[in-house]
């Protein structure tokens, strides 16, 4: 009877600690492009998925950055989503797709990329300190400022401004923000 009861016991802590990580696992799992994004994979593997990416994921595979954005990072991705590059002039992203456009489009989406992991709680922590501005991996600017205390606007180098429409999607090498906006470096 003691022996059953052990194993009982075990048993029922085996269960509940399944059952608490898998709670841990949902409760930083968030929904994007109708699609869940799971922390424990990382950049690519999440935004393959995402209905609300598929353009970001073509230019993706096509300049390149594939195994990159799969490497250990971390990294912050200001990922735009489709109706962002929707809103680029007619021919843009077409142009920008071309094998011939490779070092344009690398550049463009590198800018969206920063070293490190900067959740919401981070850039709104930075932006309230006064440092403002973070380097891209392209090697140019994002600036960031608050519109109210839960919304983030990041303005290119140009002047254009994105919201970040979905904040602090979880990965195993980072983080993503989408974006409703492309943003874009001086050329």
């Amino acid at each position: 009877m003691q022996s059953m009861l052990k194993s009982a016991s075990l048993v029922l802590t085996f269960v509940l600690a399944v059952f608490a990580a898998n709670a841990q696992v949902k409760s930083n799992t968030v929904m994007v492009g109708g699609e869940a994004m799971f922390p424990m994979k990382n950049i690519v593997e999440n935004a393959v998925n995402s209905k609300a990416h598929t353009t970001l994921v073509a230019a993706v595979k096509a300049a390149g950055l594939v195994e990159t954005l799969q490497s250990k990072g971390p990294f912050t991705v200001f990922a735009p989503v489709n109706d962002a590059f929707e809103n680029l002039p007619a021919g843009t992203v077409e142009t920008l797709l071309k094998p011939e456009s490779k070092p344009t489009l690398t550049k463009v989406l590198t800018y969206h990329v920063v070293a490190g992991k900067y959740d919401f709680k981070a850039i709104s922590a930075m932006i309230k300190k006064g440092n403002k501005t973070l380097k891209t991996v392209s090697g140019g600017t994002l600036t960031f400022m608050m519109n109210g205390s839960r919304n983030i606007v990041v303005k290119d180098e140009n002047g254009a401004t994105a919201n970040i429409t979905t904040y602090d999607v979880y990965q195993s090498n980072g983080v993503i923000h989408s974006i409703d906006t492309v943003l874009l470096p001086k050329m």
